[in-house]
């Protein structure tokens, strides 16, 4: 996929847009790098040699990525963009007796060495997926203990049980598949760990008898939990979506709220309770698959007036648009987490809380972004009679800061942790490990204590040095380039309202206040007539009309016909004393006349570039400057009679036009030899990374070596050091095969460096072509 995405962007212009550039790894900016220019560092394991190791070099990496990195937090742009507030509230609900023992005599189950339901292999993932839907609600257990069960009613059958429970739990659930996708790479290692540890009996004969206790164990577990029903986290919800609904109505937002869980079995439980319990026909579900019938039917009548694209995006596309218009709730599972905006919703219910933060940034993410309108109300659900679960949720809140304020934990936190992941699989481990509150609050203290130093040193050192500062007259320039901006775009609309007023004079009539005309005719095929409204920045379509802008159809065609305009010679004059507002390089003008020249500049070099070319002077001789120039049609003008040049003004006149060409042409020579000088050392660096990891492998083989000659010296006896002096033989002939494909490496690279080096110098020939658009004499008043 990347490398056919690669190949379809070569030789073309890139512009790479991400809210999360670099989530925990900084693997990540080596790999959208080669997407912007495969050239710009030198291969994966230089990369990481350098860059990702102990003896970092952070500094020459923020060097750099200077020239294609920009990253902009969003405390950068508060006074650009109006950010809301996240508010927290956590929902508290006490298990009753029963539900807290069920909960307590299945953790125990899950922390008893040498049950045939958790064999070794798989056991870290299966206690996981047990754990999260055992904290979910007893429908989900229920469902994933019977799954359990009937594996093991098949081995006392003697039939063959099923391999691969992980999957199939996974698949009943979706419960994120990042910390399941670390822990499936790694399973091997984790089997190894269980044998040491457990000595366990992977290939003894069953004991039948205990394999019995253990099937009678959770059944009585599955019909502990199918007899709860309705549990008090489910009717906590009823009382949470009032509250938050509340808040909704105080704001004036929408009454809608996003529910996630991390099971679809609690999904369809919830659906079910929720339309049973005064939201009939309000609850949508979001997951995976989305599958279920309700969904089908939404896609279908989805597709009735939209286009079709595949089942996958198209029913996506129509559980979206149900929410949005008049569903209230969705429920959703972790497939809700990326990828979709929710910015018309402000109510997020954690209904299930993941151990890992970057999911939750993620949740929250979805309402609380760019576009959305009011606060973000975030309800957190918390057991009240587990220890573990408010020590996590202690983390989580304080030292994440998730859940309130503007930002959240995107612009600091998450970005200087280790690994989410990591945190994940810790608190997992005192779940399973620690048996009594004190040693749950032992474990959770230590863990607090490596996430505080761990935040700090992070932050510290690889924030500072190379994401957060790197560009740190960021706000400055942003500041700049928004009032920028802001004339431009200003400037663009009234030259292009005024373009279309003279091109459609015949075919419309204008409505100069409201930016908008009626059109009586159309000069373009499938546009149709009727009232069309030029679109700006704070300004509302009115209620019947076509929204008109440059890419319009319409609009192309009215900037073609300009485009296309004759224009002879002629006297413009300007009337200054009716524009208004002071433009002061114009009212030293007034009253005086001259000519004026604008030429088109088009270079072809390293990019090709156009150039809108003023030349003018006062009737005395004096020059004008490009914006004196420019400025000058910001004030309205009539067009007088034809007029004549005399020789002398034709002649300076085409003189200064001349030589501001050539000041151009220097300026863009200048502006490529720079460009040349970067990129050529750009290239120098990448065959520099390049070579050296061409000798890392003949590095390793030396010392591979070397630990073998050491082992020879410390042999006991002729066979073994014969044995290791065969191995000797071996990788010393692999460094003789290593240092001549090191040599053909190098040749390689330098044969790729200068060519590309010479394709640089190729495209540094420079070619220009000048065009004179129009030229006036000017008269001000």
């Amino acid at each position: 996929m990347a490398n056919n995405l690669r190949a379809a962007l070569t030789d073309r212009k890139k512009l790479l847009l991400t809210a999360t550039p670099l989530q925990n790894s900084l693997l990540e900016l080596y790999g959208l790098s080669t997407l912007i220019d495969e050239n710009l560092f030198g291969d994966l394991p230089s990369f990481k040699t350098q860059y990702t190791s102990a003896q970092a070099n952070l500094t020459e990496l923020r060097e750099r990525i200077q020239p294609f990195v920009k990253r902009t937090l969003r405390s950068q742009v508060l006074e650009y963009i109006s950010y809301t507030e996240r508010k927290l509230i956590t929902k508290n609900f006490t298990p009753t007796d029963e539900e807290h023992q069920l909960y307590e005599s299945v953790s125990d189950y899950l922390q008893r060495p040498g049950n045939y339901a958790l064999p070794k292999g798989q056991k870290h993932l299966i206690v996981l997926l047990v754990r999260k839907v055992l904290a979910s609600s007893a429908r989900a257990v229920s469902g994933t203990l019977v799954v359990l069960r009937d594996r093991l009613q098949r081995m006392l059958d003697g039939l063959p049980a099923e391999q691969d429970i992980v999957h199939r739990l996974i698949n009943d659930e979706e419960l994120g598949d990042e910390l399941i996708a670390e822990l499936l790479e790694d399973q091997e290692d984790a089997d190894i760990e269980e044998t040491e540890e457990e000595n366990g009996n992977g290939d003894e004969p069953i004991d039948k008898a205990k394999l019995q206790a253990e099937i009678e164990e959770l059944n009585r577990y599955v019909l502990w939990a199918q007899s709860i029903g309705v549990d008090t986290k489910s009717r906590a919800l009823l009382q949470a979506l009032e509250v938050g609904f509340e808040r909704m109505k105080e704001m004036g937002a929408r009454p809608k709220a996003v529910v996630f869980t991390e099971s679809r079995r609690t999904q369809q439980f919830l659906k079910d309770f929720l339309e049973s319990n005064g939201h009939a026909g309000e609850v949508l579900t979001f997951n995976g698959t989305n599958r279920e019938p309700e969904s089908t039917v939404l896609m279908e009548r989805w597709r009735e007036t939209n286009e079709s694209a595949s089942r996958d995006v198209d029913v996506r596309s129509a559980i979206l648009d149900a929410f949005k218009g008049d569903g209230k709730i969705m429920i959703a599972t972790e497939a809700a987490a990326e990828g979709l905006n929710l910015q018309f919703c402000s109510l997020v219910i954690n209904y299930d809380l993941p151990w890992n933060p970057q999911r939750i940034e993620q949740r929250i993410g979805r309402c609380h972004r760019y576009g959305q309108e009011f606060d973000v109300v975030v309800i957190n659900f918390l057991n009240e009679r587990n220890e573990a679960d408010q020590r996590v949720y202690e983390l989580l809140r304080h030292k994440f800061n998730l859940f309130e304020g503007v930002f959240g934990a995107s612009d600091s936190v998450l970005g200087s942790i280790e690994g989410a992941v990591d945190f994940e699989r810790r608190v997992l481990d005192i779940y399973q490990t620690c048996r009594n509150q004190a040693e749950i609050q032992k474990a959770f203290a230590a863990l607090r204590k490596d996430v505080e130093e761990t935040i700090a040193n992070r932050m510290a050192r690889t924030e500072e040095l190379l994401v957060e500062h790197f560009d740190e007259d960021v706000h400055s320039r942003l500041k700049l380039d928004l009032q920028n901006a802001q004339h431009r775009l200003d400037t663009i609309s009234r030259l292009f309202w005024g373009v279309t007023q003279h091109a459609l004079q015949q075919e419309a009539t204008f409505d100069e206040e409201a930016l908008a005309f009626h059109l009586l005719s159309s000069p373009v095929a499938n546009v149709p007539v009727g009232h069309y409204q030029l679109i700006r920045k704070d300004q509302e379509l009115k209620r019947g009309m076509r929204v008109y802008r440059l890419g319009h159809p319409l609009g192309e065609h009215v900037i073609e016909q300009a485009k296309r305009a004759d224009t002879p010679l002629r006297e413009v004059v300007f009337d200054y004393s009716n524009h208004g507002t002071r433009i002061s390089l114009v009212e030293q003008l007034k009253g005086k006349e001259g000519y004026l020249l604008l030429q088109r500049l088009r270079v072809k070099g390293i990019e090709e570039e156009d150039h809108l070319l003023f030349t003018g002077a006062t009737s005395d001789g004096k020059a004008l400057d490009s914006e004196t120039c420019t400025k000058l049609f910001n004030c309205a003008a009539r067009v007088e009679q034809p007029v004549q040049l005399s020789a002398e003004q034709d002649q300076h006149l085409k003189a200064d036009a001349e030589q501001l060409v050539r000041a151009t042409l220097d300026r863009i020579m200048e502006d490529n030899n720079l460009h040349f000088q970067e990129a050529r050392e750009q290239l120098y660096k990448w065959a520099h990374d390049r070579e050296q990891s061409a000798g890392r492998e003949l590095d390793e083989a030396k010392a591979k070596i070397r630990e073998l000659e050491r082992k020879a010296r410390q042999a006991t006896n002729m066979t073994e050091q014969h044995e290791v002096e065969k191995e000797v033989a071996a990788w010393e002939k692999r460094k003789r095969d290593l240092r001549q494909r090191i040599f053909q490496v190098e040749d390689e690279i330098a044969e790729k460096r200068d060519r590309l080096i010479n394709a640089l110098v190729q495209k540094m020939q420079q070619t220009s072509q000048t065009e004179t658009l129009f030229a006036i004499r000017w008269r001000v008043i």
